[in-house]
Parts: C-alpha cells; sequence; structure tokens
C-alpha cells in the first residue's frame, strides 16, 4: 500500500496534504484513510476503527492545512479557525508515568475517535506551521504534481526525483529534440 502515497516521510501534516494529488483524492473512502494511518501510525495514534466520521474530519483538517500553507508559502497570513476549531474540540492532556524502562508520557483526549483524530492532526500543523522551515516549503516543479515538500537540500526541485524529476527531465529532451531528424 506504500505505493498508494506518493511522498511519505515530509513532516506529518505535509504528508497528509500530500493525500491530495493531480489525479484525485487519495483518501477517498474509509479503507484508504485506514491505510494511510497505518503508514503513519509511528506518528499518530489511530482510532481503533475507521468511518467516514473519521474520514470528513481528516479531510476538513487537511483542506485547512492546505490553504494555511499555502498562504505562509505566498507570504500571507493564514486562516486558522479550521485549525483552532478542531484543537478546541478535542483537547488534550499528558500523563507522565514511569517503570523499568524509564519515564513515558500518554496523550488522553476526551473526545469522539473522529474529534481525536482531527486534532491530532491540526497539532501536526500548528507544529509545521510554527516552524521556522515552514517559509521553506516548496511545491514540486512538475508541471502535472500538486505535491508539496520540505526540501532538505536548497537545490531539491522536485517531490520525488525518480518520478516527477524524471519525467520533467524527459519531457525538456523530447522538446529540445521534437524536430530534429531522424536517422
Amino acid at each position: 500500500m506504500t505505493d498508494a502515497f506518493p511522498l511519505l516521510g515530509e513532516p506529518l501534516a505535509l504528508d497528509l496534504v500530500n493525500t491530495r494529488t493531480a489525479e484525485g483524492d487519495l483518501l477517498d473512502g474509509p479503507s484508504a484513510l485506514a491505510a494511510w494511518l497505518e503508514q503513519q501510525s509511528a506518528r499518530l495514534t489511530p482510532p481503533a476503527e475507521v468511518g467516514e466520521a473519521e474520514l470528513a474530519a481528516v479531510r476538513a483538517v487537511r483542506e485547512a492545512t492546505r490553504a494555511a500553507l499555502d498562504a505562509v508559502r505566498a507570504g500571507g497570513r493564514p486562516e486558522l479557525h479550521a485549525l483552532n476549531a478542531a484543537l478546541a474540540a478535542a483537547p488534550a492532556y499528558r500523563e507522565l508515568s514511569w517503570d523499568a524502562s524509564g519515564p513515558s508520557v500518554t496523550v488522553h483526549r476526551a473526545a469522539t475517535p473522529d474529534r481525536a483524530l482531527a486534532a491530532e492532526l491540526a497539532e501536526a500543523a500548528v507544529d509545521l506551521l510554527t516552524d521556522p522551515k515552514a517559509s521553506r516549503i516548496r511545491a514540486c516543479e512538475a508541471a502535472d504534481c500538486v505535491l508539496i515538500f520540505l526540501p532538505a537540500h536548497p537545490r531539491r526541485r522536485w517531490c520525488v526525483a525518480t518520478t516527477c524529476g524524471n519525467r520533467t527531465r524527459v519531457a525538456r529532451y523530447y522538446a529540445r529534440h521534437k524536430g530534429e531528424p531522424q536517422s
């Protein structure tokens, strides 16, 4: 299922935004959302069951996150009402415990699974928006790609060099050689 999600490993909020591609919505149903949550299980707490309510909540946070990131990338001020509403609907408290292996923290949310999931993803968006690196987020330069990424290297131009980068380079090659006679 990893191939279904073209760009994983970015900050969680970017991974979420990148579930809407030029081809459409990769979170096209509860089973697709469950698969994405499984891919992200090391970074968030997926609900026991994924249904339409969770799907709607995640999509709402995704759209609010995308709009906020687009505003920041354009040098503007983002609209934060939807993200703040998701956070307020499922406040969290952290509980510290200590066992033989050392300290651990458990996050508790008194909310329905859809609201808890939306709040956790909204927190990831807040973390990204408040990180100074947010100003470096780029859109893939491939003509048919809408994915965004946080470049580890300042010269990175494509979301995935082996797909979008190769497609772009091949298209440029063919455009340059289109009128040349064949031998």
